[in-house]
């Protein structure tokens, strides 16, 4: 009886936190795989997100804890297919080139409420681009942040892609776009 109410305490306890976890608006974009696609955005629909620790989670691995002030702002999620054989470079662009954004990708299975940030608890890749705090030899950065390796070797995927204001932003024109490689 006691192990009984020990589990029934941890489901109960579980519920309460699945339950008071944000939940996330995502678009689905249809891009034709041979095509650069330039979709218009701003961070006003989107959100802030209160829990970042998914990020540094070993599973996930997308950014470091120390570079969340780089994730604070509203973020605007998008969904694409990733077909089998295809990879894709994506580029975020603010209008405004004084606008700090980041971006984030990662790539799942299937798509569920389980597996859209804050909730998400593994994925098969993750990566993001943000500000540097430093300046890189030989490499220059610009306004606009960019991730590679969003790819599908032998069976398909679905990625979910994350633009955010770094810093707390919450308003701002952007262009996403995605390149076939």
């Amino acid at each position: 009886m006691k192990r009984f109410l020990s589990i029934l305490s941890i489901i109960f306890l579980s519920l309460n936190v699945s339950l008071g976890q944000q939940s996330f608006k995502v678009t689905h974009l249809p891009l034709d795989a041979k095509m650069d696609a330039g979709i218009p955005g701003n961070l006003n629909t989107g959100q802030k997100m209160n829990d970042l620790s998914w990020a540094w989670q070993s599973n996930v691995a997308c950014f470091v804890q120390t570079q969340q002030k780089k994730f604070t702002g509203n973020h605007v999620l998008y969904s694409i297919d990733v077909p089998s054989g295809y990879e894709y470079e994506i580029t975020v662009t603010p209008k405004d080139p004084s606008l700090n954004l980041s971006l984030y990708g990662y790539m799942v299975g299937e798509i569920s409420d389980n597996n859209i940030v804050p909730r998400l608890s593994s994925c098969i890749r993750c990566e993001a681009d943000f500000k540097w705090d430093y300046k890189k030899r030989g490499l220059v950065q610009d306004h606009s942040r960019t991730i590679k390796y969003i790819l599908a070797t032998t069976q398909p995927y679905k990625a979910i892609i994350g633009v955010v204001g770094a810093e707390g932003l919450a308003e701002g024109d952007f262009v996403l776009r995605f390149k076939r490689k």
